[in-house]
């Protein structure tokens, strides 16, 4: 299994769902939602970041293959059928296959994962997530000494998943990641959230998440993951390579062609929330930064 990574947050530290909006807009009106720790090993999680509420996380989302709109998912993704589910791995593995999500998930460590999400339209959210290291799901695949990339695929199924009959992203959703990337401590493949099983419109019943990349990178509804040893494709840099390159990383000194990537508007934080900085690779710097000397940030954006 993979190198455990530690969470400085427990569930004492998760207001309680019923409780939490009342709180949040009482705290909104106080503190404009200000996130003042950082989850990780390097920093300190202060009390006050707390969980976006299951409502907010939950009916705003982007999730294309259900439309455009933020509320989109969660109106049409009750169509999904998820079960049964079955993850192809193949590529440069040894041992390629056609792997059940039940087998999968009979084998791998479920941990709660409380991490920063940051979406590149510029708002965040904070996402109690549940799920297993991607690193635990490639060793079970066996990755080759020569792969040095990992490419993954989003179910295409438009009769289910009707925002896949709309022209203006090449289907079905790819991604990928390098193989440092994918195998690192923070990087899950999850299946719930509040410790419940993850939403269709979230991205049921398995998918990416990436913290410190912006979130078109955590890619949903996984049905198929491939080691290769060139970069592979992504479905935004597909669709407009000027704005969308490889690795997205949150950086808040790299603007957006259209707008500002030095602040955030935390999703769910009340009337009065104001807008607040960016961190650099989302308040995962310590984690993450050394994955990435040498290399011009401002190119390989």
């Amino acid at each position: 299994m993979a190198k455990r990574w530690t969470n400085d947050l427990t569930h004492a530290d998760v207001t309680p769902e019923a409780a939490y909006l009342n709180r949040r807009q009482i705290m909104a009106g106080l503190t404009g939602f200000g996130l003042a720790g950082l989850v990780g090993t390097g920093a300190r999680a202060s009390a006050e970041l707390e969980p976006t509420d299951w409502d907010v996380i939950t009916q705003y989302n982007n999730f294309y293959e259900f439309g455009t709109g933020k509320d989109d998912p969660a109106a049409r993704a009750h169509a999904l059928t998820t079960s049964p589910w079955t993850i192809k791995i193949d590529g440069l593995v040894d041992r390629p296959g056609d792997y059940s999500f039940d087998d999968i998930m009979s084998k791998m460590t479920i941990e709660e994962r409380i991490y920063r999400f940051r979406c590149v339209e510029a708002w965040s959210m904070v996402v109690p997530w549940n799920g297993f290291e991607l690193k635990d799901l490639l060793d079970l695949a066996g990755v080759k000494s020569e792969a040095k990339y990992v490419a993954m695929e989003t179910l295409y199924r438009p009769e289910e998943m009707p925002g896949q009959r709309l022209p203006f992203l090449e289907w079905p959703y790819v991604e990928g990641l390098r193989l440092d990337e994918a195998m690192h401590p923070l990087t899950i493949m999850a299946t719930g959230i509040y410790g419940k099983t993850i939403p269709n419109q979230n991205g049921a019943p398995l998918r990416l998440v990436v913290p410190w990349k912006y979130g078109f990178k955590s890619i949903k509804s996984v049905v198929r993951i491939t080691l290769t040893d060139k970069e592979p494709p992504t479905s935004w840099n597909r669709a407009i390579s000027s704005e969308y390159k490889f690795y997205s990383n949150v950086n808040p000194e790299v603007d957006h062609p259209r707008w500002s990537q030095a602040s955030e508007r935390p999703i769910g934080g009340g009337l009065f929330a104001k807008r607040q900085p960016t961190l650099m690779f989302n308040g995962y710097e310590e984690e993450v930064a050394q994955m990435y000397e040498g290399m011009d940030l401002r190119v390989h954006f």
